[in-house]
């Protein structure tokens, strides 16, 4: 069988769009390296009326919601293995080595803390210093759900007709371009439209032996053997929920933290999260910077760093090094030059004020965008957005401003809106008020948890009504308590809405509605009462 009949039995819509209800035009077929591709779209013009360049949350979304507006869609997807070897299916890092597995490791600390707390309710749980997790079947039950993520995902664009090709993307003119397949051989498609999905990969810093010896979260999620005691260095979201969890699991992590922990969130709030983490025994080391790290005939890691304020030098010897100094944009790989894109940043990231290139007809969605929220649902609903545009006739853009997320460490942390630095950067301190306290969950005192670092807080503005700026949240299902005021912050809530908003008790989340103390006043925001 020829290769073009071979690839006109596989293609969803052979030869005819059922979407369209009418036949094909006469095949026009592509050849790069002898390999053929489909044929041209009713036009004669294109192969695809949209080409999504990766495969992860916001360039399935913008496909799926781009077929279900009538075009034809193609998909491209490529994982290049980490420097670790590690490599996984389609659906990008979210599903992969991001956003999911983390919060199932996340939810296994958690149970693992809640059977020590048992007792204090009244299980008899024998031998509690015996409790320990078993890493192999952990990582194997996350990576299942993976593994049936990345399955229906794939069923599910074959269900809905987008050609899913597994190569590595580039441009070779502004609406062609050529898929490297993983057995080295070529593909050549054109697209009327073309999205940039590509999303980006962990950086590794510039010292011996970081590539040779050390994992990131691309590789920690599925983990051959127990990561033991570890190093982690950098203190942004990924860092501190990686050693959070690791923590909670048994394995004892320490964190260099160059400047300031979770960088770009509330430092009032972060200094909260790295508290609780201290008192869990995650040691952290501030204003310190690797150096190098060595393999020692052991197979142990020695790992050197500095304090860049005393310039001390210290080590420490460690099973494993996990780098999440932050992640870098996969645009180099894309030869964006090509197709005539060089609204690039410093970066290399992306700048699309409203996903749109210098291109017109190339756009770009996701974590590749310069200056845009690194979250999946972000992502997802851009895509979607952008999809009603293109096909749908829709003029909606996305709303970047007020989007809520959470940092999953050992308490969570969970906010939308503005920071109050950046409240008060932006509005001035004498125009913001800033309401706050302490709270006591009521599952925490039985066991009697640390409550230390329970807390919140409204960032608004003084005058009246006194429009909310930021809510932040520090406490347990941080995530689930924030993502309801999220919507209230959209439609504009003040604080007397706020106020006069009558809690669930008891709940974490109705602590929001009992604020009253500002910071200004100097009063005390410990609570006296549960109930009253």
């Amino acid at each position: 069988m020829s290769i073009a009949m071979n690839f006109m039995e596989l293609c969803p819509h052979k030869s005819t769009c059922s979407r369209f209800g009418k036949p094909r035009p006469n095949l026009r077929l592509h050849s790069v390296a002898g390999e053929m591709m489909k044929p041209a779209g009713e036009d004669g013009a294109y192969d695809y009326d949209l080409a999504v360049i990766g495969g992860g949350s916001g360039g399935l979304a913008c496909a799926k919601e781009a077929v279900n507006q009538g075009a034809r869609v193609a998909v491209l997807d490529y994982v290049t293995p980490s420097p670790q070897g590690t490599k996984w299916g389609l659906g990008g890092t979210c599903v992969n080595v991001g956003c999911i597995p983390k919060k199932l490791m996340h939810q296994a600390a958690l149970l693992g803390e809640s059977i020590h707390e048992a007792v204090a309710y009244g299980w008899q749980v024998p031998a509690l210093d015996q409790i320990k997790i078993n890493w192999a079947a952990l990582t194997e039950s996350v990576q299942n759900h993976i593994k049936s993520v990345n399955w229906v995902t794939r069923v599910d664009l074959r269900d809905k007709k987008i050609d899913y090709i597994n190569g590595l993307g580039e441009f070779k003119d502004p609406h062609t371009i050529i898929a490297t397949m993983k057995n080295g051989s070529k593909k050549e498609l054109t697209a009327k439209n073309i999205l940039i999905a590509v999303g980006g990969r962990p950086h590794y810093p510039d010292i011996p032996g970081a590539i040779e010896y050390c994992i990131s979260s691309d590789d920690i999620f599925s983990l051959g053997h127990p990561p033991g005691k570890t190093l982690v260095v950098g203190a942004g979201y990924i860092g501190l929920e990686c050693a959070g969890f690791l923590n909670s699991l048994g394995f004892p992590a320490t964190v260099l933290i160059r400047s300031v922990p979770l960088r770009g969130f509330d430092q009032q709030m972060a200094q909260m999260v790295t508290n609780e983490m201290e008192s869990k025994g995650v040691k952290l080391q501030h204003k310190c910077v690797p150096l190098s790290v060595e393999k020692l005939e052991t197979g142990q890691l020695k790992a050197k760093w500095l304090n860049t304020e005393t310039q001390e030098q210290s080590e420490d010897v460690f099973d494993t090094v996990l780098i999440a100094t932050g992640r870098y944009a996969l645009t180099k790989q894309l030869n964006l030059d090509a197709a005539g894109v060089n609204c690039l940043s410093e970066s290399g990231k992306v700048i699309a004020e409203t996903e749109q290139t210098n291109v017109p007809h190339i756009y770009a969605v996701g974590d590749v965008l310069e200056g845009r929220p690194e979250l999946t649902p972000v992502a997802i609903h851009a895509g979607r957005l952008l999809a009603r545009r293109l096909f749908g006739g829709s003029t909606q853009l996305m709303d970047y401003d007020n989007v809520a997320t959470t940092v999953f460490t050992p308490l969570e942390y969970g906010c939308v809106g503005l920071s109050e630095e950046t409240a008060v950067q932006r509005h001035g301190a004498d125009n913001i008020e800033v309401y706050h306290a302490y709270y006591k969950p009521t599952e925490f005192f039985i066991p009697q948890r640390n409550i230390r670092n329970c807390y919140l807080k409204a960032v608004a503005r003084r005058e009246q009504p006194q429009r909310v700026l930021g809510l932040h949240f520090v406490g347990p299902v941080a995530g689930e308590v924030i993502q309801g005021f999220a919507a209230a912050i959209k439609c504009g809530i003040t604080m007397e809405q706020l106020m006069n908003t009558v809690g669930i008790h008891p709940t974490v989340a109705e602590e929001f509605t009992r604020l009253n103390i500002t910071k200004r006043s100097g009063k005390d925001p410990n609570p006296a009462s549960c109930c009253s």
